[in-house]
């Protein structure tokens, strides 16, 4: 598979330029009115797919990676995921506890916690379970389902060191308890460390408050680390020298490993990647040039590097990544290629800056084994069928 270059690429956009035909003016109405909140376009289609578990309360809905531009993530299209359903807060009635191994114990009211000098960041989330049906080849036929339990926002909020700082955090202190206001009261045990420097207690996404999925009134929120420590509708943080092992920490996001261990608090996220189009599910008309594009992120900092291949993985070409680049965010990439109307096997793989190279499925059952749902990173191809079709591999 050949790719193409920027010169060609404009050619063949001139080309296709000078075929248009001017249409004639026709008669115009005059549009719908103004509105209080914006609505999009009656012909844009995208949604979330819904996955429910147990209960109607408890579940999953996947962002449609595939159907998004850039990296930013609307907030109507964020992916959930939820234990017992999404409670109604009143923010003026929330309240947030710190208290445990501190000097001050704080009540703060969400009033009191925006009054705080605050931040505004673009960072991605990512579910600890996002892709886990790869791990058995129970593989998903397209993006959203396979890929969807992440997303990248803007949040603002206040800096949870600012927060610790004020209550004097007790020497011995190592972990901290984030507890959310929903039915089950989520909780999950977050290790005092310099990443935690990144984390903020959240209010706003993309220049509004968060969405009641999304914890309204305060989220925890902890860039770079698995989903699950993110805890939404926050109401209290217990400072401590130990985890407490709680029910989401041991029984969920967990990994078995081969020798019968537990792998766990595997909380930065690795360097992942996967291709949005072309992509399982979609269909090229016809042989000619396209922009493969598609999304990579990482816990550990900066996306340095992503590549594609067209060969399996024999050979790996590097991609364009849109700049400007965050850390612990979605960095957009991009190739022009040329499609021939022959088979292809295509992937992704990511570089973070630590110098990490996103793996193989097999390489990370070799390391891990199979007895896992979570935290998989492996590289995702997809194969276009001479008609353009393009499906799952492992599906095909």
């Amino acid at each position: 598979m050949k790719s193409t270059n920027r010169r060609e690429a404009l050619r063949i956009g001139a080309a296709l330029g000078g075929g248009l035909l001017a249409r004639a003016e026709e008669p115009r109405s005059l549009g719908t009115p103004l509105s209080g909140y914006g609505e999009r376009s009656r012909f844009v289609k995208s949604a979330r797919t819904t996955r429910v578990t147990k209960t109607p309360e408890a579940g999953s809905s996947a962002t449609p990676l595939a159907e998004t531009y850039g990296i930013i993530t609307p907030s109507s299209l964020h992916y959930e995921r939820h234990h017992a359903g999404i409670p109604d807060i009143d923010p003026a009635q929330h309240r947030l506890v710190i208290h445990g191994m501190v000097e001050r114990p704080l009540t703060l009211t969400v009033e009191e916690i925006r009054r705080l000098p605050s931040v505004s960041r673009i960072h991605f989330l990512e579910c600890g379970g996002n892709s886990g049906g790869e791990w058995q080849t129970k593989n998903q036929p397209d993006v959203q389902r396979s890929y969807g339990l992440a997303s990248c926002s803007e949040w603002t909020g206040v800096p949870l060191r600012l927060i610790l700082d004020e209550v004097g955090v007790k020497p011995g202190a190592k972990w901290i308890i984030a507890e959310g206001a929903d039915a089950c009261k989520m909780q999950r045990s977050v290790p005092i460390l310099p990443e935690l420097d990144h984390a903020m207690l959240a209010y706003g996404q993309n220049g509004e408050p968060l969405r009641p999925a999304q914890g309204f009134p305060l989220r925890l929120l902890t860039p770079g680390w698995e989903g699950n420590t993110q805890v939404k509708w926050l109401q209290r943080l217990y400072v401590t020298d130990q985890p407490h092992m709680t029910r989401d920490e041991t029984s969920k996001y967990s990994d078995l490993m081969p020798d019968g261990k537990a792998r766990i608090f595997s909380l930065p996220l690795e360097a992942k990647s996967v291709v949005t189009f072309p992509s399982g599910g979609q269909k090229l008309p016809g042989p000619g040039l396209y922009e493969i594009t598609g999304l990579a992120w990482t816990g550990k900092g900066l996306v340095t590097k992503a590549e594609l291949t067209f060969d399996g993985g024999a050979t790996w070409t590097e991609a364009r990544i849109d700049e400007p680049r965050f850390p612990r965010a979605f960095a957009r990439f991009r190739l022009p290629w040329r499609f021939e109307g022959k088979p292809v096997t295509i992937a992704s793989r990511a570089t973070d800056e630590t110098g990490y190279v996103q793996p193989t499925r097999e390489q990370l059952i070799a390391a891990r084994g199979m007895n896992s749902g979570y935290h998989f990173n492996g590289i995702k191809f997809w194969r276009i069928g001479a008609d353009g079709s393009v499906t799952n591999v492992e599906t095909a």
